[in-house]
Parts: C-alpha cells; sequence; structure tokens
C-alpha cells in the first residue's frame, strides 16, 4: 500500500517560493462552495492537487497547493523519471509504457513523502488527482492514466483530465508571473507559436512536419551522441564549442519558412546527407578548410532552426500587438535559444519569460497546475464525470481547450 515507509531523497525537487496569482490576470477565483459537486478544499482549507505526466520519455508526479490565505500556487514536490535509450536509438512506445509503469507508483511516493514528511496517510491532503489526457504517445500516456484512476477510485477524489500543451503554458505563466504573452512551444512533439483570445489558445505558426526537438533527436542519433540526459542537449554541448576565441564553421542550411509556418524535415535530410561526405569529421578537428565536424554541424542546426522560430514569434508579437514571449517546451531551456529570442524581444522593449530544465521538460506539477485551473473554474471538459470518460487523445491540439481561467479578450491587431 502507499502508507508504508517512503525512501526519501537526499535533494529536494521543489525548492522555489509560492507563485501570486495577481499578477496572471485570471478571471475571479469562484468559492470552493460553488464548486462543492467537484471538489472540496482539505481539513487546511487548501486545495491540493497531484498531477501525473508520462505523454512522451518522462514520467514524472508533482503536488502542487493553492493557499486561499495568500492566493498563492506552490509546488510541493516534483520528481521524476527518464526512459534514456541505447545510442543511435530512439524511444519506442512498448519499452516506454514499460519504463513508466516500472517507475510511476514510487514516483507516487516520493512526490507525497517529499509534501508531506511524517504523514502516514499524506492523501488525506488532495483535493484531486490530474492527469495527461493527451497528446502524446499512446502505450505511454495510457500507462500513466491507469495509475491516475487506479488512485482515483483508491482514495475517491475525483480526476481532472489535462492537455498537455495547456499545462506546459499555464505552468510557465505561473512560474514567471507572465499575463498575457505570445507562447513560443518547442518540444520533442510540438512546435507552436500561440497566443490567447477569446476564451482558446490560438495557433499562430506551426510546423508543417516534424517538432524541432524531434529533427534535434535524431540528428544527434545520426551523429552518435548519447541520449543522456537528452539528445538535445548535448547537441547543445557541442554548439557551445563556439566562442569568440575558437569559433566553429557556420554551415548554410535550408532554411525554411512558409509563412507563419515552419519545416524541419527537408532541413533533417540535408544535414544527415553532410554527415555522408568526405569532408565530415565525425571525431576530432577538421584538418582542412574544407572539412567540417561534429561540432560544427550541431552549431550551424541550432543557429538556423532558432532563427526560424524567432521569426515567426517575431511576427506573432507584430500581429497580436504583444511586447512579452514566454518559452515552454523541454527545448525551451536551451540556452541559445533563449539568448537569440532575448536579443529579438529587447529589440522590440519587450521581456522574455524563460525557465529551467525544472519546469521546461515535461514534469508532473505542470499537469497538477493546470489540473489545478480546471478544477477551481469548473470546467466542464476537464473535470471528468467517471473513469469511462479518461480514454487518452494521442491527437489533441491546444486550440481545442476552452480556457474557462482567463476572460475572452479580443485580440487588437498592431
Amino acid at each position: 500500500t502507499l502508507s508504508k515507509p517512503y525512501t526519501m531523497s537526499s535533494s529536494s525537487t521543489a525548492t522555489d517560493p509560492p507563485c501570486p496569482i495577481a499578477p496572471l490576470h485570471n478571471l475571479p477565483l469562484p468559492p470552493p462552495s460553488h464548486l462543492s459537486h467537484l471538489y472540496t478544499p482539505n481539513a487546511f482549507s487548501k486545495t491540493v492537487i497531484l498531477g501525473i505526466e508520462g505523454s512522451a520519455n518522462k514520467v514524472g508526479v508533482g503536488i502542487l497547493q493553492y493557499d486561499p490565505s495568500s492566493e498563492t500556487y506552490q509546488t510541493l514536490s516534483n520528481p521524476r523519471k527518464t526512459y534514456v535509450s541505447p545510442v543511435g536509438c530512439g524511444f519506442l512506445p512498448k519499452e516506454t509504457s514499460w519504463h513508466h509503469q516500472g517507475h510511476v507508483v514510487g514516483l507516487v511516493r516520493a512526490a507525497l513523502s517529499e509534501a508531506y514528511p511524517g504523514d502516514k496517510r499524506p492523501q488525506r491532503h488532495l483535493s484531486a488527482i490530474a492527469f495527461t489526457l493527451g497528446p502524446g504517445m499512446g502505450g505511454p500516456l495510457r500507462s500513466c492514466a491507469m495509475a491516475a484512476r487506479t488512485l482515483s477510485l483508491m482514495w475517491n477524489i475525483p480526476l481532472v483530465a489535462v492537455n498537455h500543451c495547456i499545462a506546459h503554458i499555464e505552468m510557465g505563466r505561473v512560474a514567471t508571473s507572465a499575463a498575457d504573452p505570445v507562447v513560443l512551444y518547442v518540444s520533442g512533439g510540438n512546435t507552436q507559436v500561440i497566443a490567447y483570445c477569446d476564451g482558446r489558445y490560438r495557433i499562430f505558426g506551426e510546423t508543417i512536419d516534424i517538432a524541432v526537438g524531434n529533427c534535434l533527436d535524431r540528428f544527434a542519433r545520426v551523429v552518435g551522441l548519447s541520449n543522456d540526459p537528452s539528445p538535445g542537449y548535448n547537441i547543445e554541448l557541442e554548439a557551445r564549442k563556439h566562442t569568440k576565441d575558437t569559433p566553429l564553421k557556420f554551415m548554410e542550411l535550408p532554411y525554411v519558412v512558409k509563412g507563419m509556418d515552419v519545416s524541419f524535415s527537408g532541413l533533417l535530410t540535408f544535414i544527415e546527407d553532410l554527415t555522408k561526405t568526405k569532408e565530415f569529421v565525425k571525431e576530432g578537428l577538421a584538418e582542412t578548410e574544407e572539412q567540417f565536424t561534429t561540432a560544427d554541424l550541431c552549431y550551424s542546426l541550432q543557429e538556423t532552426i532558432f532563427a526560424m522560430l524567432i521569426e515567426i514569434t517575431e511576427r506573432t508579437m507584430a500581429h497580436c500587438g504583444q511586447n512579452s514571449v514566454l518559452i515552454v517546451g523541454g527545448v525551451g531551456c536551451n540556452k541559445r535559444l533563449q539568448d537569440m529570442m532575448e536579443l529579438m524581444v529587447s529589440d522590440r522593449g519587450g521581456t522574455l519569460c524563460a525557465m529551467d530544465h525544472r519546469y521546461c521538460i515535461d514534469n508532473g506539477a505542470m499537469i497538477a497546475q493546470a489540473g489545478m485551473f480546471g478544477l477551481q473554474y469548473g470546467s466542464e471538459s476537464m473535470c471528468v464525470k467517471g473513469v469511462e470518460c479518461t480514454e487518452c487523445r494521442q491527437r489533441f491540439r491546444t486550440d481545442q481547450v476552452e480556457v474557462v481561467w482567463r476572460p475572452k479578450t479580443k485580440r487588437k491587431h498592431a
């Protein structure tokens, strides 16, 4: 049972102070008594949600608390585990599902133990359980949804179904106090430029083929970079070898922006073909001017695809009259992407809202945060009426979710 002694981690997974709700400019929070048919705060008058994320190769469990006395949200714990595939291989649904099934119960124990140390019945603090409904990989999604259903039935507390993309956005808004930013959502499975309008997050531009993270991951496999901790991060490390004193060679790659959309598949094919030429030096240094190295290609790939993303983000800012940008998703913690975006945004007199790996990379707290909003504002589409309504959706777009916690403002074009 979950009440047996827990194994505590030596380091905390949640060290950030509480985040105030006021800067978000959400709608006024309905009193819990108005939604008593959906949930009840715990004995300490606080609303606490346990969130379970497992849409790709990471499985995470986060516990989020709303304190009405201070009107703040706080992450109490946020452990996660990553399925790392062998070098040269991607992660397949079946093996990833097995990984999540083997770790989710331990992560629930660890999250509850960290949030409520010494409490033999920590589940009594919970008001609901949130889980990722989609989008994502079918097997991993279903594995974590099954865990959420089981806990809901065991503890007799409601379920909240969360869109993975919305969770990234709302976690970013809360963590950075960004009220109404243009959002660049970049991950292994998604690439979208988003702005809020009239009750939904509208997609202004997106990839027309593969996601930016998928492009990076596949190239990393081609050149034999490790998947630990992630292929994209190891590409970033290679690209960081470019300095003022020791510059890397910039290889001109296809730059494919079509209106407000981007394309990465042709670029990936082009750079893969470069690795098959005699000029490519996989390991070591280039000895002639014609030769190029793995680091040169990593640097060139990053510069090209990030420039494409910043171009469509700037167009969205101009169209919407916005001056702030929030970067979310696993690729969002790339420092070079953040630096390039900072240059563009500052030139426009705006601000960049960025996060590190704790909240950019898939995690349980972001599912809990979006689930918290859905629960507190009584979202009919998110508050599950029964376990039979928890079938996962691998295709679940950002703009399919009604955002009931934000005012239905109309966008004024600049």
